[in-house]
Order: C-alpha cells, then structure tokens, then sequence
C-alpha cells in the first residue's frame, strides 16, 4: 500500500478522549482549544458522541465555532454517557466494535486527547490497524502536561525488547500542540510495507 503521495489535508479527525474530565484543568482546556482549532481550519470533528466529559468540551467547542460534529455512540451507552443532542450528526450503532469501525471509516486521521482506558482501547487499535496495512492515516497523541510521556515510554520499551520495530513506534506523532501535529498530518507518509506483507 506504500509509495504514495502525501495525503490530503484532513477532511474530518477522529478525536479520543475521556469521558471524564480529568483532575487537571488543562486536559478540559486542550479540549476546547481543539475543537475550536479543528472548526477554524474546516475540519469536521468525529468522536464518540457524548456529552460528558472531555468528549462533550470538544464537542461543544467545535460547534460552538461552527464546525461540523459527527457523533457515533452505541445504544447501551446512549443513556450512560449521555448522547450530545445537537451535533450534525450522531449515529447510533450496535456496539463497541461497530462504533470504532464507523469512526475510523468517517476520518481521515486520528488524535487522542488524554483519557483513561478506553481512549488507549481506541488508539490501540487504531495503531494496530496502521501496522497491519488496514489503513494509512495519521495518529497523533495532543501531549498535554506530559500525558503521554510514560505511554511513550513503554512504546520504546517494546521497541528495545523486540515486539516492536521502530518504524511502528513512529506512527506514532506527539507535540502539545495540536496545531503542530494537524499541520505534520498533511505530511504523513506511512511506512512502506505493512506487518506480515509478502
């Protein structure tokens, strides 16, 4: 799949986060500076569509600036994560699985805001799915407070033990900025031969 041209500027990010605020008042900061960021550049926001949490700052932020806002939430987690009632669009699917699947298909590229395990579930297999060929977008991490830097860590931990090789560690872009890694996206090339290919 490699040997391409650089990738369009982002249409649409898919945006991580938690669905809790976090104790520090700048991971709910970061998330409303990048909704506003993502509507001032033209690009739609894709997220998991809730109301709660960092979920809910980005989101209301990026509409708030006139963005467009494209939730996707499973039923069961309608009523517990509280579905955001005034995006462009919110979708509401089956399940977990589903839920990634249509995220990852609506976006050009990801960002991952801090939040706890199931933002790490998503970038995870997000990272996976690069590695594996599945797709060739961009994935960066918004390194607020030094969020990352441990993730980072065990990343280059994996790298040294073997279960990693370096070019997969660097799918990974990381920067405070989020403007700084938006700009790298258009940029991005992935590596030339997904894992396992022949």
């Amino acid at each position: 799949m490699g040997g391409h041209p650089l990738m369009a500027a982002p249409r649409r990010i898919c945006v991580f986060c938690g669905s809790s605020m976090g104790f520090d008042p700048r991971y709910a900061e970061e998330a409303r500076a990048l909704g506003t960021l993502l509507a001032s550049r033209g690009i739609g926001l894709v997220y998991g569509g809730a109301s709660v949490g960092t979920m809910g700052v980005v989101a209301d932020a990026a509409l708030a600036a006139g963005g467009e806002v494209i939730g996707v939430i499973p039923e069961a987690l309608g009523s517990v994560e509280i579905a955001h009632a005034g995006l462009t669009e919110l979708h509401v699917v089956a399940d977990m699985h589903q839920r990634k699947a249509k995220m990852a298909a609506l976006s050009d590229g990801f960002l991952a805001l801090p939040g706890g395990a199931g933002t790490l579930e998503e970038l995870f297999e997000v990272w996976t799915w690069a590695q594996l060929g599945l797709h060739e977008k961009p994935i960066g991490l918004v390194d607020v407070g030094g969020y990352y830097a441990p993730l980072l860590k065990f990343a280059d931990h994996m790298v040294s033990e073997g279960f990693l090789s370096a070019g997969y560690r660097d799918m990974l872009s990381i920067d405070s900025d989020a403007s700084v890694l938006l700009d790298g996206f258009a940029d991005y090339v992935p590596p030339p031969r997904p894992k396992w290919a022949k």
